[in-house]
This record gives C-alpha cells, sequence and structure tokens, in this order.
C-alpha cells in the first residue's frame, strides 16, 4: 500500500492501491467549550447515532450542538437542584447544624437532577 500525493485543480489526492482518494479536511472552526455534559452526548452520538455524529461532524455542526447541549444541561441541572432543595427542605441552617445529613441530602438531589438531565437532553 504506497502513498503518493497527486495535486490536481488545487485539491490532492492520496494513491492508495489502484484508487486516488482525496485529502479531506474540515475547514477551521471557532473553539467551543465542551464540559462534560457535551462530552457525553458526543459520546452518546458517536456510539449509538453514528450516522448523524459523522454527518454532524463533517457539517462542522457537530462542536455547536454540544456546546448548546453543555449549556442547556447545565441551566436544567442548577435549576432542578435548586428546585429539588428548596422542595425537600435542604437549608443552610441545616447546613450548619448537621453538615453530613446535609451532603447526603444534597448527594441525592445531584444525583436525581443528573438523572433527569441525562433522560431528557443527553441520551436522548
Amino acid at each position: 500500500m504506497t502513498k503518493t500525493l497527486f495535486e490536481q485543480n488545487s485539491s490532492t489526492y492520496t494513491q492508495q492501491g489502484d484508487y486516488l482518494l482525496p485529502d479531506v479536511k474540515l475547514p477551521k472552526q471557532p473553539e467551543y467549550q465542551i464540559g462534560v455534559w457535551g462530552q457525553r452526548r458526543r459520546h452518546f452520538l458517536k456510539e449509538h447515532h453514528r450516522v448523524l455524529y459523522y454527518n454532524m461532524l463533517t457539517k462542522c455542526t457537530l462542536y455547536p450542538h454540544l456546546a448548546d447541549i453543555e449549556q442547556q444541561a447545565q441551566k436544567m441541572f442548577d435549576r432542578l437542584v435548586a428546585e429539588l432543595s428548596k422542595k425537600e427542605g435542604i437549608t443552610e441552617k441545616l447546613k450548619a447544624e448537621n453538615q453530613l445529613l446535609w451532603v447526603q441530602r444534597m448527594n441525592n438531589i445531584h444525583s436525581q437532577a443528573m438523572a433527569i438531565v441525562n433522560a431528557e437532553l443527553i441520551y436522548r
């Protein structure tokens, strides 16, 4: 399998066996901040919706999509934690009086909020 570069009409090609394959490059894209939510979404798309993942990647819409999901998920998570904390009666007073109980209940709320965000935004 020899590789030789050919240039034709300002495009480059690589010879692999008897075939000339075009060297395809994606255009320069701006950098996006992709956090844990965006990474989960990217992994989910790549593993379970491979065609959609590669279509988005080649159309340069994947990283804007992941950045949007990251923003939406973080806002939803923060809102859910606040709402669930209020509903459960978890206050700063509880934190001052019984830190261990406060941590246990907040961890439970974080787990609930994470499960909701995953189900509604990430793994759909």
